[in-house]
């Protein structure tokens, strides 16, 4: 600590010189954000804007407590006159609460005094120095609790933090420090690591919040990791700002958006299995199981709907010694039912079906019941039926992807685009074109190139699938996606961009300073050719009626033609007759 930073230290408490920013955290399955983390920055002119070297000072000058009381009350303040929508998330030394809030409660004042309720601040437990009495700091945490606070870990993994804090101290949220998820999508190790942390806070009853989300591509692989991680916080949705957003500016993937592989549903296992209703005796069941054997599990229905099921095989135990028929003879099915059943309605993909039953470790998962929308009883399902279509369509989708990238190849893109039309819901087609890559591939060689086709199917897919559309690979550098009407235009321009600062990258560093390369043409000139770039060509489709997949497909042909006679990362766009383009610079 020099003595300028000690001047400033001083001068930031006595003058509250702080900037509150605010960062939100999102929640993907309801497409909306869940809460905001409260971030604080010193003066921009002073050697302490940084926040480590804030609290750096502060510690080694003893005013750690101080500034952060400080930062806690210009967060709660700065909050509530922002109006923000719901949680706060409050960074908070765990030094100072048990030195100094828990004895006067500073935190509860400061929320009384901004008008918001205790059950919308999480107090989020954040280190700079290791915690040496749990005793004391279990007793601070049940303290906040009671007062309406939810508690959560920061940066699980990271400094002093470890799973002993998780485990002493049981925070109803854990924050994962970045580290994990920089790149988690191509790195499975943290992919497995991260399956072994949400395994934990399922068991625990904690939700997980995945920091540092900076690309597209770690979103929609934390996404299809799990479907109990729906807490993301990073660069990605917003960087911290004295105005956040109120409501996110992009579309997120949802369960309710997924689609199956080739659109199967639950209703593809349905069993037609009769029930019985709730004054069946028993008597009745027991013969029922006696002349069916193959009957596994029955539904126990009450004005059309499920409300138990009776397993065969728990419901046999009952019959193990000869008084059970005259104990049970006069007995209705409701008094041997069991409540706990899996409930599925038919139109559930298969792999949110798949997910559910993971998901539900209390229940035994062999048979489910099925129902419409309207929670009627339609029939019963099995696991095993499950695991078979599933199974089918995995090896379905592996025959027929593009060996290079995984994509789905012509056969399922043709499949799909005909699913498209036949919904009769308008979307979007379209074809994705590298510029220049066989000059590249000519300069560089096959592997290099198939980094970039690899790289490019990485960036499409993440876009395309955030945007709940469907993306295929047809070959060598072309690709095809569909898309939703209302946001193939945004989708398009961030792949243009987000390829625009890649494509560089994929140079050597002579290369990069002239901005491409010069190789002999086939007149045995040479020729220069700039960095690759990406020609996009759309064609919007609002009436399905009126097309078929063969002509679109021809059509979008000819406009990948037009769209790459534009220099550098383009787009061209099919108008209802009218034809624009757009490149970006």
């Amino acid at each position: 600590m020099t003595a300028q930073e000690s001047q400033w230290l001083q001068k930031i408490i006595a003058t509250e010189e702080l900037h509150v920013l605010f960062q939100p955290i999102v929640d993907a399955s309801q497409q909306a954000i869940y809460g905001y983390e409260a971030l604080i920055r010193g003066p921009k002119t002073s050697p302490l804007h940084s926040p480590l070297r804030l609290f750096e000072v502060a510690t080694q000058a003893g005013k750690l407590v101080e500034l952060d009381i400080l930062c806690r009350r210009l967060a709660i303040y700065r909050f509530a006159e922002l109006d923000l929508p719901g949680l706060l998330f409050l960074n908070v030394m765990p030094l100072t609460i048990v030195e100094r809030d828990f004895r006067e409660g500073l935190t509860l004042g400061f929320i009384r005094d901004s008008g918001l309720p205790p059950e919308r601040v999480v107090i989020e437990l954040t280190e700079h120095v290791p915690i040496h009495d749990y005793e004391l700091m279990r007793q601070a945490v049940d303290h906040y609790r009671t007062m309406g606070f939810q508690v959560a870990l920061d940066d699980l993994g990271a400094g002093h933090s470890s799973l002993r804090h998780w485990s002493e101290l049981r925070p109803d949220f854990v924050k994962l420090d970045r580290h994990f998820i920089s790149g988690i999508d191509q790195d499975p190790a943290k992919r497995e690591f991260l399956r072994s942390i949400l395994d934990v806070a399922r068991s625990l009853d904690c939700q997980v919040i995945a920091e540092g989300v900076e690309t597209a591509a770690e979103h929609l692989c934390l996404w299809e990791l799990d479907r109990g991680l729906a807490l993301l916080q990073g660069f990605y949705f917003a960087r911290p700002n004295q105005q956040p957003p109120l409501e996110l500016n992009m579309v997120l993937p949802a369960s309710t958006q997924l689609k199956s592989p080739a659109g199967r549903t639950t209703r593809s296992i349905l069993r037609a299995t009769d029930a019985i209703t709730t004054d069946c005796a028993v008597p009745y069941i027991s013969e029922r199981f006696r002349q069916q054997p193959s009957l596994r599990c029955v539904a126990v229905l009450e004005n059309g709907k499920p409300v138990a099921v009776v397993r065969r095989n728990s419901f046999l135990t009952l019959f193990t010694n000869p008084y059970s028929h005259s104990l049970y003879a006069k007995r209705r099915v409701l008094d041997v039912a069991d409540a706990r059943m899996l409930v599925a309605e038919a139109d559930t993909p298969l792999e949110i079906l798949s997910q559910k039953l993971t998901d539900s470790r209390d229940i035994e998962q062999e048979d489910f019941v099925i129902v419409n929308a309207n929670g009627d009883y339609l029939g019963m399902g099995n696991i095993v039926d499950l695991l078979r279509e599933i199974t089918a369509i995995q090896v379905r989708q592996a025959r027929h992807a593009n060996p290079l990238t995984g994509l789905p190849g012509n056969i399922l893109i043709n499949e799909t685009l005909a699913a498209y039309l036949a919904s009769g819901h308008g979307f979007a087609a379209a074809y994705v074109d590298l510029d220049n890559f066989k000059a590249f591939n000519d300069a560089y060689g096959y592997a290099r190139g198939d980094h970039i086709i690899i790289s490019l199917s990485r960036l499409l897919q993440a876009q395309v699938e955030n945007a709940g559309g469907f993306i295929g690979h047809i070959g060598g550098d072309d690709f095809m996606m569909l898309l939703p009407l209302e946001y193939w235009e945004s989708v398009c321009q961030q792949i243009l961009h987000s390829f625009e600062v890649m494509a560089p990258g994929f140079y050597e560093e002579a290369d990069r300073l002239q901005g491409g390369i010069h190789i002999e043409n086939r007149q045995n000139r040479m020729t220069f050719f700039p960095f690759v770039s990406v020609s996009i060509a759309v064609k919007p489709i609002h009436d399905t009626t009126t097309c078929q997949s063969l002509d679109i497909a021809g059509e979008l042909s000819e406009l990948k033609h037009q769209a790459k006679k534009i220099p550098g990362n383009s787009l061209f766009v099919e108008r209802r007759g009218h034809e624009a383009f757009q490149a970006v610079d």
